[in-house]
């Protein structure tokens, strides 16, 4: 009984982890919605409120961002003055303020990939060297696969948007579209 337990426990681990690994790719259908918001969210990559507020992230970071890890992260909570600090901030309440029932989560990062704001908590202080930062930072569009989001708990795709100063990438912006609230 005790090894049916275990092989019970394992076959649905594997089941999880086989099922999380790659998300599912998007369908024509799913694409072609994600691709017309994305067009509709890319003036985001070059508003001034963003881009200032980036700019100036990358210039000068505060230390505890400077400090910051993942591991730190991860020990926050979502009502640490520090991380609520992102959310508070003039653009995290812009962010707020663009946000619909297609967007579940949404969050700007600088060059090194370090948060800037958010709508809320990340999984992750830093997406440095992952796609939904990296293909933006090179000034392209990056359209994850449909997925759960770890922190949000929707089924969801990730767009990642360039923040662009005078045609030149600056920092990114992920946002996650709820695929069932897409039109």
């Amino acid at each position: 009984m005790k090894h049916a337990k275990c092989l019970f426990a394992a076959m649905m681990a594997l089941g999880a982890l086989a099922a999380g690994a790659g998300g599912q790719t998007l369908s024509p259908e799913v694409k072609a919605k994600v691709e017309a918001r994305a067009k509709q969210l890319q003036a985001l990559g070059s508003n001034p409120k963003v881009v200032e507020a980036v700019k100036a992230y990358n210039t000068s970071p505060s230390v505890e961002a400077k400090a910051m890890t993942n591991e730190k992260w991860k020990g926050l909570t979502v009502l640490d003055p520090y991380v609520r600090s992102f959310s508070k901030s003039p653009l995290g309440e812009y962010l707020k303020a663009q946000k619909d029932e297609t967007i579940a989560e949404c969050f700007v990062s600088g060059a090194d990939g370090g948060k800037v704001a958010f709508l809320s908590k990340t999984t992750s202080w830093s997406h440095k060297g992952k796609d939904k930062h990296s293909v933006p930072m090179t000034g392209k569009v990056y359209f994850g696969p449909v997925e759960v989001d770890e922190s949000t708990g929707v089924q969801l795709v990730q767009v990642g948007l360039p923040v662009v100063e005078s045609g030149k990438p600056i920092g990114s912006i992920v946002v996650g579209l709820a695929a069932a609230k897409l039109k």
